[in-house]
């Protein structure tokens, strides 16, 4: 479940660009003002996807930590099995 949260944020952020793109387009705005809010909705959309990126990073640091220790464990465990059995 926690997996699908980076997906779907990343789904909402481009819809959500898509669907201020399309509003850009019908909005009766001046240029300038058109342009202030394509430069504010960018800056928001980067923000949001530096900040899933942030987490995405942290999630799989934390998993391939876990991974590794988990493998770690069962290499000692092999080797004292190992000892076991010969000894």
């Amino acid at each position: 479940m926690d997996e699908d949260n980076g997906s779907r944020l990343g789904w909402f952020v481009a819809g959500a660009m898509v669907g201020a793109g399309i509003a850009i387009l019908y909005a009766p705005k001046s240029g300038r003002d058109t342009r202030r809010y394509i430069s504010r909705t960018a800056k928001d959309g980067r923000e949001a996807m530096e900040s899933s990126g942030r987490d995405m990073m942290d999630k799989g640091k934390e998993l391939y930590d876990r991974g590794r220790k988990i493998a770690e464990d069962a290499a000692d465990l092999f080797e004292r099995g190992k000892k076991l059995v010969q000894g």
